[in-house]
């Protein structure tokens, strides 16, 4: 055979190899037109900051319909396109300052996110709910970086009451791509409605909401979300979410990468999880593997 269509041959059998390394790398379900930021790693995860860098604006409760005052983080950069959106709650009694950490941890991955004081520090959880979604519509609707945000793309998280409400918003918007109640507390334990693929994060030595009456119960009866997992923190108390922590951070982020970017990069982080450890920061894991 010549020489040239032997080259020819072999440069067309190396392109269809290529292409087929591509092809099943990438799941067909998969979009990644949606993704943002690069490849992930267990490190790029669990950093203090992501790749975006973030700037943040002050909402007084004059504009904030349906909720208290607020602070919206987001990348400064727009050469992604827009960005999926969370909000996040504080829990019974506590004040927006108690999970602020996680606005800009999380925006730096490539979100836009709010955190708000609620109403009254004693709303309960089904009020949480309805300000989570009021914090959303606010986002996506009138706020300052509205163009920002992608409104089909939207998550919910909160703290004790607040990660109630983020189940109770969950039930009641279906749409919603992810929730994540961090050491939650809701008198209802069954979320047979909620559709939306929900992380529960519990603390192994939580008093507030112990884990056997709370987050357990809320994972095992999550049976009609698409995905559900249960991250249990060791050693750790209720209020373990009010000051930075690399295992809900890395988690949380994981998680709504995975679902609100689609993003397939992050499954490797949930399924089939972090290791379970009696010395180590997790006591317990549960995920619906494979994702």
């Amino acid at each position: 055979m010549p020489i040239p269509r032997l080259l020819a041959r072999a440069s067309a059998a190396l392109a269809l190899t290529l292409a087929t390394v591509v092809a099943t790398s990438v799941p067909a379900s998969a979009d990644p037109s949606w993704w943002r930021g690069p490849a992930p790693t267990q490190s790029s995860i669990t950093a203090e900051r992501g790749p975006f860098s973030v700037s943040s604006t002050s909402v007084s409760d004059w504009y904030t319909p349906g909720f208290g005052s607020a602070t919206i983080y987001y990348p400064t950069s727009t050469t992604s396109g827009r960005f999926g959106g969370v909000a996040i709650s504080p829990g019974y009694t506590a004040s927006e300052s108690t999970i602020a950490w996680l606005g800009p941890r999380i925006a730096s991955q490539g979100f836009v996110v709010i955190t708000f004081n609620t109403n009254s520090r004693y709303d309960q959880p089904n009020s949480r709910g309805d300000q989570l979604l009021a914090a959303l519509d606010y986002l996506t609707g009138s706020s300052s970086v509205r163009s920002r945000v992608d409104a089909s793309r939207l998550a919910v998280m909160g703290h004790s009451m607040g990660g109630g409400g983020a189940l109770e918003a969950a039930k009641d918007r279906p749409s919603l791509q992810a929730a994540i109640p961090l050491t939650g507390w809701n008198t209802d334990k069954t979320w047979y409605e909620v559709t939306t693929p929900t992380l529960v994060i519990g603390a192994e030595e939580d008093t507030v909401a112990p884990v056997d009456s709370h987050s357990i119960p809320f994972y095992n009866n999550l049976t009609n979300a698409q995905e559900r997992a249960y991250l249990e923190l060791n050693n750790a108390s209720h209020f373990a979410p009010n000051s930075p922590n690399d295992d809900i951070a890395s988690s949380s982020i994981a998680w709504l990468k995975r679902f609100v970017d689609d993003d397939t990069r992050y499954t490797q982080f949930l399924c089939p999880g972090p290791t379970v450890s009696y010395f180590g920061s997790i006591s317990d894991y549960r995920a619906t593997c494979p994702m």
